[in-house]
């Protein structure tokens, strides 16, 4: 890159790789000097480091504005997808209909020792929806449960994953998976709460315990969908043992006077 040298006598700019020996202008000789660079020089590493630093800084501003610009959107969809979870656990079927509406319309948000519980009615029928959370093979994975009135009886469930495999553990979400858990029994004859085992074709569970079939080749996952439900019933076993004799109906009504 050529260079810009100045002489010191009569201000002749010379431009070329090095000072000429003598002024063609005035005729001195030893006379020049390179001319200094105005600014901050580009080429240094101290420009890359400020430039370096000014951008991240304008992209960290820019970053946390789209997240607070878009943060009331990003919790509305989360709800949404929760509310439509949660109707799918009430096997009802929103595709042709406002799911936030229809939410609105079956189901009463509540909570119990600090812990969520839904009660729904449908069709003259009540149901109480609880929250399922565990781990699969490559990730987390969730769910809801819908018990009848007896708060034993399973009307629906709902399932979840965050990574599981196509065609093996992604399988959970599946018609085919979740209907083998409707009718099925989470308490035993006396009233204990079990939770209903998932086990392989030819395994059998605990007497007095319920169970549906693992998807075969996820048998990682499928103890996941076990134990996620035995661990989040059981976290709820003080409520599910505490309803009234009328059912889930009275504890309604007993919200309803609170209010």
């Amino acid at each position: 890159m050529a260079k810009k040298y100045i002489c010191k006598v009569c201000g002749y700019v010379h431009t070329g790789d090095k000072a000429p020996a003598v002024c063609p202008q005035c005729q001195q000789t030893n006379c020049f000097e390179e001319e200094k660079k105005k600014g901050l020089d580009t080429n240094s590493n101290v420009y890359t480091i400020i430039y370096a630093t000014v951008v991240v800084v304008i992209v960290a501003v820019l970053l946390a504005v789209i997240s607070q610009v878009l943060s009331p959107r990003q919790q509305a969809n989360k709800r949404l997808d929760v509310q439509k979870q949660i109707l799918t656990a009430l096997n009802v079927d929103y595709s042709q209909a406002d799911p936030a509406a229809l939410y609105d319309q079956y189901v009463t948000e509540d909570e119990w020792d600090g812990k969520p519980v839904y009660y729904a009615a449908i069709d003259s029928a009540n149901y109480t929806v609880l929250p399922l959370k565990g781990q699969g093979l490559w990730g987390g994975i969730w769910g809801y449960i819908a018990l009848e009135d007896d708060l034993n009886t399973v009307y629906g469930i709902n399932f979840g994953h965050e990574s599981e495999t196509p065609g093996l553990g992604g399988e959970i979400v599946t018609e085919k998976f979740r209907s083998q858990f409707f009718g099925k029994h989470i308490k035993d004859a006396e009233g204990n709460l079990r939770s209903i085992a998932v086990l392989k074709e030819g395994k059998h569970a605990e007497e007095g315990q319920e169970q549906v079939d693992a998807w075969a080749g996820a048998t990682i996952t499928s103890t996941g969908v076990n134990d996620m439900l035995a661990n989040s019933l059981n976290a709820y076993a003080d409520f599910l043992e505490q309803v009234p004799a009328a059912g889930i109906e009275e504890l309604l009504n007993d919200d309803e006077q609170e209010e």
